[in-house]
């Protein structure tokens, strides 16, 4: 995007002869010397945002003067914010927010039903007659939201996923940025991915590689699973929503295989979860917070002990199939009070708003050894054969006076970038080394590996992943961090796994950096 400015006007030779193209405002500076002529294509109470021949140009509102049909209000002029995407975001999360939002800034929040697929929620400033924004919220699915912020009919995307390739190179080619940089988008609230089952199922627990059969076909009688001879009902999403994409993204495409066609497709996670919890030979797949009477199965495999989705599984990344939640931002400028907004969405304040409404918050915890005793006899029973007791003596003298903290960071399938909910844990441990709200003296990244090579060379790329976490926070510091506190990195290799090695999901388990504090 170009920026224009009126106290750079001088930079310009010429003048847009009102009229050319069907323009439908113009903009005069104050000394009459410089006017733009265009189609006004958004206004933020500060910026204006015009469509000219010399292309998109930013003009500051404080420099001129409008005239024109589509010139705004100056007055009671009402910032408008368009968001599209995800229902469960825009009907959960999204409302939470704005609610705390509008507590904290002492405004009124008002919603209303514009039509069948879009609310609106209005927020209000005492002594004022219009409102102060709109926010409108197109429900749909995590598709639907990309393709409208692509065509201009969103500002803000609501996805359960991170945004592919081709969505990306589409965005861009739009003019609205790469929407992958760091800012254009951010993790807001943590869920997970789980297979449900209803109450009075004989199933307990369930590993990935049988989940991935089940859902394509390969598996359809739960004979195949030790159960009772009966065919296995198969429940899943809507296709094209955020958690159907999930689905085909970490456990179908990781498995390499498809959907069967016997599935049954809901479009509504209610009714999924209501159509298992009444079935007892019936399995789907829901969010954590959706599965409301159903039972959640543990994922497990031939070694480790079984992962469950649990709020402190789901914000270490130890649970597998986590399922971040996602504000995706085009390279503009916002109105104010939609900055204001997002600005909130990270706070200490949201976070418990997130908590409140059901979800996981990303405020950052701190777990002692003394609660991690089956991790720690796990890497005892199941630590690979060349891991000897030294490595484990040194790994276990090394982190028993420190305190685990719940942000940590795993990694993009054959990849050393850092997964989309590890990348936010990097900025948020930044932020607090800058804020100085980490309370500690020493950091110690931990960086482990997966079993596959040796062990002596899974020990060095368990320490240059650390390392390399470890430079990520120090170069997303604001200011450097304090001599008071010691820094350092260290690598256990395969030392303590948290799944089996015989899958790539449990690979990408166990590959990670761990962040201890003390």
């Amino acid at each position: 995007m170009t920026f224009f400015r009126v106290a750079v006007a001088a930079l310009f030779s010429v003048t847009v002869a009102t009229g050319a193209f069907g323009q439908d405002i113009t903009l005069t500076s104050h000394d009459g010397k410089v006017e733009v002529t265009g189609n006004l294509l958004s206004f933020d109470g500060e910026f204006y945002r015009v469509d000219t021949q010399f292309g998109t140009l930013t003009v500051d509102g404080s420099g001129v003067t409008c005239e024109g049909p589509a010139c705004p209000n100056l007055i009671d002029f009402v910032a408008e914010v368009q968001f599209s995407g995800s229902s469960v975001m825009a009907e959960t999360v999204l409302p939470a927010l704005i609610i705390g939002f509008a507590r904290q800034e002492d405004l009124t929040a008002t919603p209303a039903r514009v039509d069948e697929d879009t609310f609106v929620y209005e927020l209000h400033q005492a002594g004022r007659s219009a409102p102060l924004a709109r926010f409108f919220f197109d429900v749909g699915t995590t598709d639907r939201g990309f393709s409208d912020l692509i065509a201009d009919r969103a500002d803000i995307v609501m996805a359960l996923r991170e945004m592919r390739e081709a969505e990306r190179e589409a965005a861009e080619a739009a003019g609205l940025g790469d929407l992958k940089r760091t800012r254009r988008s951010r993790v807001i609230a943590l869920d997970a991915m789980v297979p449900v089952v209803a109450p009075d199922s004989v199933m307990r627990q369930v590993s990935l590689a049988d989940m991935a059969r089940i859902l394509s076909g390969e598996i359809s009688n739960w004979a195949q699973l030790g159960g009772p001879d009966a065919p296995i009902a198969l429940h899943v999403p809507e296709a094209g929503s955020g958690l159907a994409q999930a689905v085909e993204d970490q456990i179908l495409k990781t498995a390499g295989v498809d959907l069967t066609d016997t599935a049954i497709r809901h479009n509504r996670i209610h009714d999924l979860t209501a159509a298992v919890a009444k079935d007892p030979f019936s399995i789907g797949v829901a969010s954590k917070t959706s599965a409301h009477g159903t039972r959640a199965l543990p994922l497990t495999g031939g070694c480790g002990h079984p992962l469950a989705a649990t709020r402190q599984s789901i914000k270490t990344e130890d649970y597998p199939l986590n399922m971040p939640m996602f504000l995706y931002l085009p390279e503009r400028r916002l109105p104010r009070i939609a900055r204001q907004f997002l600005a909130y969405s990270q706070s200490p304040e949201a976070q418990m708003a997130i908590r409140d409404a059901g979800y996981v918050d990303q405020t950052a915890e701190t777990l002692p050894v003394g609660v991690q005793g089956d991790r720690l006899a796990n890497a005892v029973v199941t630590g690979g054969a060349e891991v000897g007791l030294e490595e484990l003596q040194r790994m276990i003298e090394t982190l028993r006076p420190l305190s685990r903290l719940s942000l940590s960071v795993r990694f993009e399938p054959g990849s050393s970038r850092p997964d989309a909910q590890s990348r936010a844990n990097i900025q948020q441990l930044a932020q607090m080394l800058d804020a100085g709200t980490l309370q500690a003296r020493k950091v110690v990244f931990a960086g482990f590996s997966d079993g596959d090579g040796g062990a002596v060379s899974n020990a060095r790329i368990a320490l240059r992943r650390a390392q390399t976490v470890r430079n990520a926070v120090i170069a997303a510091l604001e200011a450097p961090i304090p001599d008071s506190i010691t820094v350092t990195a260290e690598g256990f290799g395969e030392a303590m796994p948290m799944a089996c090695d015989d899958t790539e999901w449990g690979r990408k388990v166990n590959r990670r950096v761990e962040i201890w504090v003390q």
